[in-house]
């Protein structure tokens, strides 16, 4: 079998989902780099070989006759970048979000319809374990039908992930409720089987300061430091930061059901926890892939019963995100040589998107409710038929 040819858009943080392409004889290679920091050009070739190619020039990069591409830019170059592979017939792995507006989404789905290119969603969530068994025992009919759903999200690093650089910028990522809500919105629709309808939002910057700039080495050029607190303590942070800290966002999905969404980036632990509830029990997971990750599902009445009817455990496995990274690469590659079904979903990392930027929307207008615009039917009939 003859490797596919890859290359990578972005070779930054994200840099190691790509390296789970490289697998020379076995049927891919990572052959190329667009990325505008020369420095990046050492890393890639470093670790992939000195016969990759490395580039400053797009277009120079888009001829070169690539199978596929990981789009793992910044979020606010997502669109122009999967445009561009598109347009030059290469598959794309686009990483979440999809692009940061609405609009946006929808020139990507259009452009892949009538090109009839292949673009893949990097929403690696839906690969990851505890995700998995909760949508399998929701499917199985454990809690009867859904309802009702929330998520919490404990941002615990937030101050060093998300202030400290572009993110904090609205102009860079419209919220964070779409940047980091992405993921969880989209969890949410996919264990729900519905997207977003109406939202209704507020939020706020209640912790994080523009005076807490200055020089810092980022958190992710020196050694992950757990004694960075509390996060009025932090320095180093964006001076031009105009993103919200807290958000809460409700939504009534398509089919009804009610769902929920809180996230806040000062907590001091750094985990999201779902609830499910049905009209047969309940469903909720402690951890995210951590030793100790357990499901737990109530279906009998109790008064306080923290551990629950049932528990699932799950172990611990190898790669990025839970064992969720090498899963999602494994899917995307298999999708560019033979098309067909995928777990992830262009039109659902569309709702994502949709769903966050109408929450940034009414949180910043005063929590008025604003409505979730629809897809196109066409294009959705064309991804999802």
């Amino acid at each position: 079998m003859t490797d596919l040819a890859i290359g990578v858009i972005g070779y930054g943080l994200r840099g190691n989902l790509a390296a789970h392409a490289h697998r020379p004889g076995e049927g891919s290679r990572l052959v190329a780099l667009y990325d505008p920091d020369a420095a990046a050009h050492d890393r890639f070739r470093d670790r992939f070989g000195s016969d990759v190619t490395t580039t400053a020039d797009l277009d120079a990069f888009l001829g070169l006759g690539l199978d596929a591409a990981f789009v793992l830019s910044p979020d606010y170059l997502h669109e122009e970048h999967a445009l561009a592979l598109l347009d030059a017939g290469i598959a794309v792995y686009l990483e979440k979000p999809m692009a940061i507006t609405t609009e946006g989404c929808d020139r990507l789905l259009e452009a892949a319809q009538k090109s009839g290119g292949r673009l893949y969603l990097g929403h690696n969530m839906r690969h990851m374990p505890f995700v998995r068994e909760m949508k399998r025992l929701i499917d199985s009919g454990a809690i009867g039908e859904p309802k009702v759903a929330w998520c919490r999200h404990f941002v615990g690093n937030g101050g060093d992930f998300y202030f400290a650089d572009w993110h904090a910028e609205r102009r860079y990522g419209t919220s964070l409720l779409l940047q980091k809500g992405a993921h969880d919105i989209d969890v949410l629709h996919w264990l729900c089987g519905s997207y977003s309808r109406d939202v209704t939002a507020m939020g706020d910057r209640m912790v994080y300061d523009p005076s807490q700039g200055g020089e810092e080495e980022p958190w992710w050029q020196g050694e992950r430091n757990l004694k960075r607190w509390p996060p009025k303590s932090l320095t180093g942070l964006n001076p031009k930061m105009d993103v919200e800290d807290v958000s809460m966002v409700h939504m009534r999905l398509q089919n009804g059901i009610l769902a929920s969404y809180e996230q806040c980036h000062f907590t001091p632990d750094y985990w999201r926890n779902y609830t499910i509830i049905g009209t047969e029990g309940r469903i909720e997971n402690f951890g995210n892939g951590e030793p100790g990750t357990v499901i737990r599902l109530w279906n009998q009445r109790h008064q306080y019963a923290p551990d629950g009817d049932h528990s699932v455990p799950l172990g611990e496995e190898e790669g990025g995100h839970g064992g969720a990274d090498p899963r999602i690469v494994a899917e995307f590659l298999r999708y560019v040589r033979e098309g067909g079904a995928t777990d992830t979903s262009p039109v659902a990392a569309r709702y994502a998107v949709a769903a966050g930027c109408a929450g940034a929307e009414s949180l910043r207008a005063g929590s008025v409710p604003v409505r979730v615009p629809d897809a196109n039917p066409e294009v959705v009939s064309y991804f999802e038929g």
